[in-house]
């Protein structure tokens, strides 16, 4: 693929780069569908299904969104998906995901779904991808998103749960292109799941991984090592260990960095003390994403215009990880090619 950067970067600043910032092409690897759950959605799919919340109205949700770390995040995350009983409740929540990523010039998402958060309610594993997969569809026809879905395994639970959940799903294999692993990192190592991502190597499947979110840098070694994963997902913690950054830029191991959820849930005091921009510096393919965007207060544009405008970042950064962002994709390299050319064009009319 040809990463030939424009010749005008130098001259793109200030109002000009929050602009390009917004407008640019994109590509979002890192968004946990059920964490693009509006509290309005929540409340409506709630009276549509006849669940009770434990909360009065949608501003006293809103007001829950204080978190402390990510166990507190997750108690409210998992209350608000238990609005979500039918097909028709999958697809209208990705749908309105998807209208926002149009909004921001994604064309192509990589969505992440939690179907044991599902399964454990009752929900059959055909409703929640079937749901998925037709909101994929249609995202192309509306929106001209190009949109896949990553399978991930909740990490607090078993890996029996794991292997009963991946074989729940083949059936249905045609509609997902990988398998992910998500959910409270402290005390649950990837090396827990060696057996369950060993198999999914085996059919082929993508494999990714957080990693280096809450747990520590080693946590990133064992994904690559034990579960051998493409991608990992935040892996911010990798500046603990020198050795680890100068491996992951050597090796080009894409990083799925989520800024303001890194702020949300206090990995990082503030985006001023971010490490996206050493990241980038160290020559890591880096990228911006939401993470869990109806929880951490931004959709990936706002993820990229509050971070910019935190650090010391300029228009080479923008286009060097939206370029990543496509070069990290599980796509054919031709669609690579298009978003890049199209990336090109945006910065040379900026």
């Amino acid at each position: 693929m040809r990463f030939a950067p424009p010749a005008n970067l130098d001259a793109i600043t200030g109002d000009r780069l929050q602009a390009l910032l917004r407008t640019m092409p994109k590509a979002e690897l890192h968004v946990h569908i059920e964490g693009t759950l509006e509290p309005e959605l929540i409340f409506d799919l709630a009276r549509r299904n006849g669940v009770a919340l434990p909360y009065a109205d949608v501003e006293a949700l809103r007001t829950a969104y204080a978190f402390a770390d990510l166990q507190s995040f997750l108690d409210v995350y998992y209350a608000g998906a238990g609005v979500l009983r039918t097909e028709e409740d999958f697809h209208a929540m990705a749908m309105a995901y998807f209208a926002r990523a149009a909004a921001d010039h994604v064309v192509h998402a990589e969505v992440f779904f939690d179907p044991q958060t599902h399964t454990a309610r009752g929900v059959a594993m055909a409703t929640i991808l079937h749901g998925l997969a037709r909101a994929c569809r249609e995202a192309r026809h509306t929106y001209g998103i190009d949109a896949s879905l990553i399978l991930c395994f909740l990490r607090h639970l078993s890996e029996a749960d794991a292997f009963a959940t991946l074989e729940a799903a083949l059936p249905l294999r045609d509609l997902f292109v990988g398998v992910g692993l998500d959910s409270s990192e402290r005390g649950n190592p990837p090396e827990k799941f060696a057996r369950v991502f060993a198999r999914c190597g085996e059919l082929g499947l993508h494999r990714v991984a957080h990693a280096g979110e809450e747990g520590p840098a080693a946590y990133i070694e064992a994904a690559l090592d034990v579960l051998h994963v493409e991608r990992i997902d935040h892996g911010v913690r990798c500046v603990d260990d020198p050795t680890l950054v100068a491996r992951l830029a050597g090796a080009q191991i894409p990083l799925t960095v989520c800024p303001l959820s890194n702020v949300k849930l206090r990995v990082v005091p503030t985006l001023a003390q971010h490490p996206l921009a050493a990241l980038v510096a160290a020559g890591i393919r880096a990228t911006i994403n939401s993470d869990d965007p109806a929880y951490f207060g931004g959709y990936v544009n706002a993820n990229y215009v509050d971070t910019f405008r935190a650090l010391p970042l300029d228009a080479r950064d923008a286009y060097t990880l939206a370029r990543n962002s496509f070069a990290a994709s599980f796509v054919e390299d031709s669609a690579k090619a298009r978003w890049t050319d199209a990336l090109d064009a945006a910065f040379a009319a900026a």
